[in-house]
């Protein structure tokens, strides 16, 4: 693909139509409600409040090294999407990049891995309202018994109050970008606020220095060697750090989408990257102890309790709870704009409908409710797993870093052939950074795609009960794949 860029005296309305589409979603997005888009989907206070004891389990305090490694290698691909942001400011952004630089079959599946992704990752989100709200209030337990995510009570908890929030966002989603954006943004400046408070009184509160990070007793007595242990531990960062792609999805909802998305992708992994980086560290110098096993167990929720008490700690978890809500509520909704984009192509069965949009509201409803209501019955099988939050939070995480690929390598193709140029004045572009940048971007996504598949008891079956769990993210990955490829022939014969 060669991109020749509309005139940029073009309205954003006049653009849109010179990539082939007609303006039908509402144009209501500034910079900072696209930024609030994709911070909110990586939403550092839900996801670290729920990996924190996961990561520290396998890697002790030296697994505060596997974000800033993640960061380094997500910030690559985070750079080949904004590029690729200015010259396609497009709904169902990972659809039609993939589609626009590798061609139709590749752009298809990249927008298949990502959509059921964003279905398995949007119920992933939602059960994280368990590790916050019965610490908040025991009347949260619905289901009598342990309140742990990793119980069978705690999991059977989880779902109920995750299938009542994605009900929530569902309705929200339904109703327009307006209020969305409004309840995401306010929800984004509660998490920030929130993120510098947690940071704030935990370096205030330090038993140890930073030097801790250096520790690697854990990772060193595991029996999964060093290397292995850190390897396992990387998968709680590789978890977290996804979605910033999000400001590209709500392209066409966004003022001035080529100058905007491509800043606000970017901005929202660093800001979450580097806030994230801060949390841990000041987590590990101020924890009680490192050695009493409760930063393995209880994580985050354990540390700010000893720090803040009873009173301010809850308070911080009607935070983390805030940022759940719209973490939920971004995920569905950039979920909802890829579908949309596929179906508007034909790409999908009952296409009319779900590219269907309401001209009052500017939204398209339908695949909100058809996210929320897969996500909620994904749920509703899960009922009792008490690995439930690890399996699903591994295979939604590899289908995005697959998903992801399918957009990096193609650009990479396009690239050597000299099919891909991004040099319009103003807009953002890589210019001779291009080919290296994407290179090792490649070479990364595909080393974690490995890593987050990687058949391992200890993350898919840590009870030892579901033996058939430790296959479940290359089984999915496969299943998936052909479940596409029987849509695919399906929607053809059809055609």
């Amino acid at each position: 693909m060669t991109a020749t860029l509309p005139q940029t005296t073009l309205t954003d309305d006049d653009d849109l139509s010179g990539l082939g589409y007609r303006p039908t979603l509402h144009r209501k997005l500034g910079r900072y409600a696209s930024f609030a888009a994709g911070f909110s989907f990586v939403s550092i206070l839900t996801t670290i409040f729920q990996l924190f004891a996961f990561g520290y389990s396998f890697g002790g305090p030296a697994f505060f090294w596997t974000w800033p490694l993640v960061l380094g290698g997500q910030l690559l691909v985070a750079l080949v999407f904004a590029e690729l942001a200015a010259q396609l400011p497009l709904s169902g952004a990972v659809y039609q990049w993939s589609r626009r630089v590798g061609g139709e079959t590749v752009g298809w599946f990249a927008g298949w891995y990502m959509a059921l992704a964003q279905v398995v990752t949007a119920a992933a989100a939602a059960i994280a309202l368990q590790v916050v709200l019965p610490q908040l209030w025991d009347g949260f337990q619905l289901v009598g018994g342990d309140p742990a995510l990793t119980s069978v009570t705690g999991a059977t908890n989880a779902v109920v109050l995750g299938a009542l929030l994605l009900t929530a966002t569902t309705v929200i989603n339904s109703i327009g970008v307006g209020i969305m954006s409004r309840i995401n943004s306010i929800g984004v400046t509660c998490e920030i606020v929130g993120v510098i408070a947690v940071v704030l009184a935990l370096a205030t509160a330090a038993r140890r220095g930073p030097e801790v990070v250096t520790d690697t007793s854990v990772l060193t007595a595991s029996d999964l060697g060093a290397t292995g242990a850190f390897l396992v531990s990387a998968l709680m960062a590789a978890y977290v750090m996804v979605g910033f792609n999000s400001a590209g999805e709500l392209s066409e909802e966004t003022r001035d989408p080529r100058r905007t998305a491509p800043r606000t992708i970017l901005s929202a992994l660093l800001v979450s990257g580097i806030g994230g980086a801060l949390m841990l560290l000041t987590a590990l110098m101020a924890a009680p102890s490192l050695t009493d096993g409760r930063l393995a167990t209880e994580g985050l929720p354990y540390v700010m309790t000893a720090v803040l008490g009873t009173f301010w700690g809850k308070v911080l978890l009607v935070d983390v709870a805030i940022a759940i809500v719209v973490c939920t509520l971004a995920i569905q909704t950039a979920g909802s704009r890829l579908v949309f984009s596929m179906a508007r192509d034909g790409q999908l069965p009952a296409a009319t409908r779900l590219a269907h949009v309401d001209p009052r509201r500017g939204t398209p409803v339908w695949p909100s409710v058809v996210i929320g209501a897969l996500a909620v019955g994904l749920l509703a099988i899960n009922i009792g797993n008490a690995a439930l939050f690890t399996t699903l939070s591994s295979v939604c995480i590899v289908m995005i870093y697959l998903a992801y690929l399918l957009v990096s390598v193609p650009t990479l193709i396009a690239r050597l052939r000299g099919r891909f140029t991004a040099n319009e004045p103003g807009l953002f572009s890589l210019g001779r950074w291009g080919v290296p940048i994407n290179i090792i971007a490649v070479l990364y996504g595909a080393a974690m795609v490995v890593n987050l598949s990687w058949p391992r008891s200890e993350v898919y079956d840590p009870t030892g009960e579901h033996p058939w769990l430790t296959f479940s993210a290359p089984a999915v990955v496969v299943g998936v794949l052909l479940l596409g490829l029987l849509a695919r022939r399906s929607r053809k014969a059809s055609a």
